[in-house]
């Protein structure tokens, strides 16, 4: 039995082949395609808090001691390490790195952008 014989568009069609002649649309950009000398602030990512588990010890020792500070002298003073040595982590950090999904802050972006900015006329 012969294959039924189907119109040439009917063909074209099934094959995908009328895709190939149209033309992909035109862009027509509503503003010109330049870099803006700023980007919009965005918040950063919080991070991790630090110094819980001293804090909390020495909480429950104010609870268990009436709110007395001498009893509790000790954990005071490793909560006050902690905090100390963890302030001391983040002004060491260095402000140019990278965040931890790998992208610039936005205050940094603008640093940038302000110290390089578009070029809006030709030469």
């Amino acid at each position: 039995m012969a294959a039924p014989a189907y119109p040439a568009w009917v063909t074209r069609w099934v094959s995908g082949q009328w895709r190939n002649k149209k033309r992909p649309p035109t862009f027509r950009p509503s503003r010109p395609l330049a870099l803006a000398d700023k980007v919009a602030n965005r918040r950063e990512q919080l991070t991790e808090a630090t110094c819980i588990t001293e804090m909390s010890v020495m909480m429950a020792c104010w609870k268990q001691n009436d709110f007395n500070d001498a009893p509790c002298a000790e954990e005071i003073r490793i909560f006050y390490d902690c905090v100390a040595k963890a302030e001391k982590e983040r002004k060491n950090q260095n402000e140019d790195t990278l965040s931890s999904r790998g992208n610039l802050p936005s205050s940094k972006v603008n640093k940038l952008l302000k110290r390089f900015p578009q070029m809006t006329h030709y030469v």
